[in-house]
């Protein structure tokens, strides 16, 4: 049997050509869980986040997409692109994809490559800068759900402290 055959008789109503699909997505009505999804890249639209400098975010997977309880999106950082200095009222788990670049975290700074991963709590101030020549890209997993995101400026003084 093939791949293609094995999806479309298992579980569920998705079935993937591998072509010019959309969404597919799988009926898992009689488990009670969320129903799958499959999301192609072409169907991820990125938009400029204003407090930023040449950053960009796509949501690849989110509430509105059916996942109950995590969002994940990809950001790409442009060479000599920055972020400033911010606190998040969500942790965040990041996985970089590509290029180098600077994460500062509260008050440290370091320099993250393709394969690296980071944890930033809530509350922590953090920032980004990417004086390479290469676009850097990341993935970056939070919980679902509203996230007050504050300047340093308007953050509290003490950057270790979580705002929640």
């Amino acid at each position: 049997m093939s791949r293609q055959d094995d999806a479309s008789n298992s579980a569920g109503t998705a079935s993937t050509t591998g072509t010019d699909e959309t969404t597919d997505t799988a009926d898992d009505t009689e488990t009670g869980a969320p129903d799958s999804l499959l999301r192609r890249a072409g169907e991820v639209s990125y938009k400029s986040v204003d407090a930023a400098e040449g950053l960009e975010k796509g949501v690849l997977v989110a509430a509105e997409h059916g996942a109950p309880n995590f969002a994940l999106r990809r950001f790409t950082l442009d060479p000599g692109g920055s972020v400033p200095r911010h606190t998040n009222e969500i942790e965040h788990e990041q996985y970089v994809l590509e290029g180098e670049y600077v994460v500062g975290i509260d008050g440290t700074e370091y320099t993250v490559e393709a394969g690296d991963s980071l944890f930033v709590p809530a509350g922590v101030v953090h920032w980004y800068r990417n004086e390479s020549n290469s676009r850097g890209a990341f993935l970056c997993a939070v919980p679902n759900g509203d996230d007050e995101i504050r300047l340093a400026e308007n953050a509290s003084t003490d950057e270790g402290t979580s705002t929640e």
